[in-house]
């Protein structure tokens, strides 16, 4: 998917995204490069800045709790009850 996703990114970026010409007239278009394509680095760069701090410094930021309690076959947790 990620492999998709960059073969359109290259073939949308290298043909053009903007209209095609009107009445026969020439449009004017900002081009790929360095534009975009800077844009789009510093975008993933700042995404993968934040993913790694999360995974390597913050692993248990999105954790609950519960998940560090010892488990124990003999004592049954306090939500479940018999009815």
């Amino acid at each position: 998917m990620l492999a998709l996703s960059a073969a359109h990114l290259a073939i949308l970026h290298l043909v053009g995204s903007t209209s095609p010409t009107v009445n026969e007239v020439e449009l004017d278009y900002t081009k790929f490069t360095p534009y975009f394509a800077v844009k789009d680095l510093v975008t993933l760069v700042g995404f993968l800045f934040v993913y790694f701090f999360i995974v390597f410094y913050k692993p248990n930021l999105f954790g609950h709790p519960d998940n560090y309690i010892r488990a124990d076959a003999l004592v049954t947790p306090a939500h479940i009850v018999p009815e």
